[in-house]
């Protein structure tokens, strides 16, 4: 019997369940043929047989509700690439040996607040996905100095990666694999001044607005390096989300002065590592897919529907860039099994088809336990069945 949605597992019920959910996909990955070439290829707009899938994209609770249902399915449809993180994004990196370790899963399943390496506080609720931040670590820009020459982590420490080599290893020579890299420039620099502050330092701190994120891309170069010294890493997937569902967070020109010769820093340097550069920025953020593509990203995620016109974006932008994304996880709620197939089967043809089929398909979002077996079963079909 599947939990219900109001069922409360203990640490120990949700760590049996989630290593089981993930021995049994990553059995069923290793275990068909490599798609590294050719995933390769729809990545890099050179063609490919047909769109490659990626739809482990989930949330604790939909692996505990569904269990081995779900991992049926990726069983009987395994993803064609493999995006793994090092260490869990709203925790930050944990040297071995550290006192007091915070647990992920306890994190992020219960009621929590723990620090992360940058010093900001982060809480989770019972019944959310993700967490918040709820303090930061640099308050005053009279802090900066001291904050840049004592708390910034090391982006060189020894092991940082470490936590992506398992599955590096088990399908990096086979499956196309993305080292998965967030909270990036805009992100990273909210999560240490607080969203009000960051949107006022634009305007009223500009120099110190500038020296935090020279400080933080010079980190962030360093990432990118630490990914491409790993044998059979394929691609860096970086996440700045930068869109509310109608408009950018800020002016397109103030994007401009700010993130676009830091952002073509960071693809230049992925290409110089022989790293694709997939950018992850939830929202509209259609006034800047041109300076994204300018800066060498190579894949856009997650094309959210709700937020973009997909059909004018994949008119404009098709065959400059590889779309990531674009398949709809609020409205997966509500549809019909068979308005998810047609639904799936529209954005393969906008997106991929046309363009030889240089297309990613997924969730724009992650899967949560609201959407229906019946639906993420359809979902799985129609994106395998093209």
């Amino acid at each position: 019997m599947k939990p219900e949605l109001n069922h409360k597992p203990g640490i120990a019920e949700i760590q049996t369940a989630v290593e089981r959910f993930n021995s049994r996909v990553d059995d069923a990955m290793r275990n068909k043929p490599p798609t590294k070439e050719w995933v390769r290829k729809a990545v890099r707009r050179q063609g490919a047989d047909r769109c490659p899938v990626r739809l482990r994209r989930l949330s604790y609770d939909v692996i505990l509700r569904y269990g081995d249902d779900l991992a049926d399915l990726f069983c009987e449809y395994p993803d064609d690439l493999y995006c793994a993180q090092a260490y869990e994004l709203f925790i930050g990196y944990q040297a071995p040996g550290r006192a007091h370790p915070i647990d992920p899963l306890h994190a992020l399943t219960q009621s929590a607040q723990w620090t992360d390496e940058w010093g900001t506080g982060w809480a989770h609720a019972v019944g959310g996905v993700g967490a918040s931040p709820i303090s930061h670590p640099l308050k005053e820009w009279s802090q900066l100095d001291e904050y840049l020459a004592g708390h910034v982590p090391d982006p060189r420490a020894p092991g940082r990666l470490d936590g992506a080599l398992p599955a590096l290893n088990m399908h990096g020579q086979t499956k196309y694999f993305s080292g998965q890299t967030h909270l990036s420039l805009f992100e990273r620099m909210h999560c240490l001044r607080g969203m009000a502050n960051a949107f006022e330092d634009f305007y009223v701190y500009p120099k110190e607005t500038s020296r935090l994120l020279d400080a933080l891309t010079e980190y962030y170069l360093e990432i990118v390096r630490a990914w491409g010294r790993l044998d059979n890493v394929d691609g860096l997937f970086m996440t700045d989300d930068w869109g509310t569902q109608t408009a950018l967070m800020i002016s397109p020109d103030m994007w401009r002065k700010f993130f676009a010769g830091r952002y073509r820093r960071i693809g230049e340097e992925a290409h110089r590592c022989g790293l694709d550069l997939i950018f992850h920025s939830c929202g509209h953020v259609t006034e800047i897919i041109g300076d994204l593509i300018d800066a060498g990203v190579d894949v856009l995620d997650p094309l959210q529907p709700e937020a973009m016109d997909l059909k004018q974006i994949a008119s404009k932008f098709g065959g400059h860039i590889a779309f990531f994304g674009g398949l709809s996880d609020q409205r997966l709620v509500t549809m019909s099994p068979t308005e998810v197939h047609d639904e799936v089967h529209r954005s393969i043809d906008t997106m991929g088809r046309a363009f030889r089929n240089a297309y990613i398909v997924a969730p724009s979002n992650i899967l949560t336990p609201e959407i229906p077996l019946e639906n993420i079963r359809a979902l799985f079909e129609a994106c395998h069945n093209q």
